[in-house]
């Protein structure tokens, strides 16, 4: 015991104070997101039990849908994220709240300006052929302009979250986002007790709540321990804006290959599926997420940590980190296989008989869901230094390949089909962000390696 004793006291109190922040974080992280995993899993039978199978795929598919306009801030998001650190890295609190406040200001534009447009143009979309939905009863019109609204607002105020995290704060991020998740359950549970099963009401409730809490945290924190970072209008600097894009115009392309790539699943599935089928598929990466959320819980810390880190030149740390990363996907990847045995067990006590999942769907989402790990783990990297031109190149063949390879597969092979196409693009990227990262160390970078 007293071995263990110490053992732990040197984790905690031993190390770099980088490294001190970074492992209160992600210890703080992963408490915390053990309760949101715990409470994610819940709402999903009660959702589904609230509406049904099909509006519920349909929830999963606008909501996708709707993700796809996080591109909207250019990139000003990310870009905001390697700014600030650097800024506090070097004790440039002047700087900083320009950063902020630019960002802020900016975000809040464009939200504004998409939320007008939408409006107006979202009478002409006929959502129920959009969903491949034949729902005489809903008014999709509605719902997803409502929805939309809910997002522009959460666009905005979302943005607490970059700024914890360039503090290398991001346990903070897990706590408000747990606050959101378990005020959107009980949101639900409340629902299914005292309303009739309506995806109206389940769009306010799950798009509603979490931006909300963000909003509260946000005047909270900005009127206390970020007093001295906090927005003003008065600080708004458009040369610091064109900083800001210079890098988050690079951004802004990944983030749009990110969404091709993680949001575009869900569409092409209801298109050449239905609906219905788009639920099979996001109950069986949900339980697999938890691959994703274990290892963003370890590396979301260390991109601001890699900025601070290369900024002081300090190779050595982010050399030792990176193999501890590694290994750590290692130890995950052995976790999830044992998973991947046991899931026809875990779906029957989760979600009983009310949707079939084929042990060959968990199969791929399990290989995606690990490459999609990999992949993360060395663009942590590459954002926090800055060089993410390589980035934009792979993520422009994505967005060029993968939509009709997923469609092409998901015609012979069904939602296996779409899954595989996101496996075969993480196979490329992994290599080839492997390679940059074990250059960039090695300082032996050059050309588009090293950009």
């Amino acid at each position: 015991m007293k071995q263990l004793t110490g053992v732990l006291r040197n984790y905690f109190l031993k190390g770099s104070e980088r490294s001190l922040v970074v492992k209160r974080n992600v210890i703080i992280s992963f408490l915390i997101k053990g309760i949101s995993v715990v409470v994610g899993f819940v709402i999903v039978p009660v959702t589904i039990g609230y509406i049904n199978k099909t509006q519920y795929g349909m929830w999963l598919t606008l909501s996708s849908i709707i993700g796809w306009f996080s591109f909207f801030d250019i990139g000003l998001g990310n870009g905001l994220r390697n700014k600030l650190a650097t800024a506090i890295a070097l004790n440039d609190l002047s700087n900083a709240k320009r950063y902020v406040s630019t960002t802020y200001i900016l975000v809040g534009a464009i939200a504004l300006l998409a939320a007008l447009i939408f409006y107006f143009v979202n009478p002409f979309i006929s959502w129920n052929h959009v969903l491949n939905a034949n729902e005489p009863g809903l008014d999709l019109g509605r719902i997803v302009l409502w929805l939309f609204f809910l997002f522009c607002f959460q666009f905005v105020f979302q943005l607490i979250n970059v700024v914890l995290t360039a503090h290398q704060e991001s346990a903070n991020v897990s706590v408000i986002l747990l606050i959101g998740q378990l005020a959107s359950a009980i949101g639900i549970f409340l629902l299914s007790k005292f309303t009739v099963g309506s995806l109206f009401y389940l769009v306010l409730v799950l798009t509603g709540l979490p931006p909300l809490v963000q909003m509260i945290a946000s005047i909270y924190l900005y009127s206390g321990k970020l007093k001295l970072i906090a927005p003003s209008f008065k600080d708004l600097d458009l040369s610091n804006a064109k900083e800001l894009l210079g890098l988050g115009g690079y951004f802004f392309v990944i983030q749009l290959g990110v969404i091709v790539l993680y949001q575009t699943s869900n569409i092409i599935i209801t298109q050449l599926m239905g609906p219905e089928e788009v639920t099979t598929f996001n109950i069986a990466y949900k339980l697999f997420s938890v691959v994703t959320i274990l290892l963003t819980i370890a590396i979301t810390p260390f991109w601001s940590a890699f900025t601070d880190a290369y900024a002081k030149n300090d190779f050595e740390w982010i050399q030792n980190i990176l193999k501890k990363i590694r290994l750590f996907w290692v130890i995950v990847a052995i976790g999830a296989t044992f998973l991947l045995f046991i899931s026809p067990i875990f779906y029957k006590l989760w979600i009983g008989d009310s949707v079939h999942i084929t042990f060959s769907l968990s199969f791929v989402v399990f290989l995606n869901v690990l490459g999609n790990a990999w992949v993360a783990t060395h663009c942590y990297f590459l954002n926090g230094v800055g060089k993410i031109r390589l980035q934009l190149v792979m993520y422009i063949f994505c967005i060029l390949v993968n939509i009709p390879l997923s469609i092409m597969l998901g015609r012979v092979w069904g939602i296996q089909g779409v899954v595989v196409s996101s496996i075969i693009i993480h196979i490329i990227m992994g290599f080839v962000f492997y390679i940059q990262t074990e250059k960039i160390i090695a300082k032996n970078a050059l050309g588009i390696w090293n950009k």
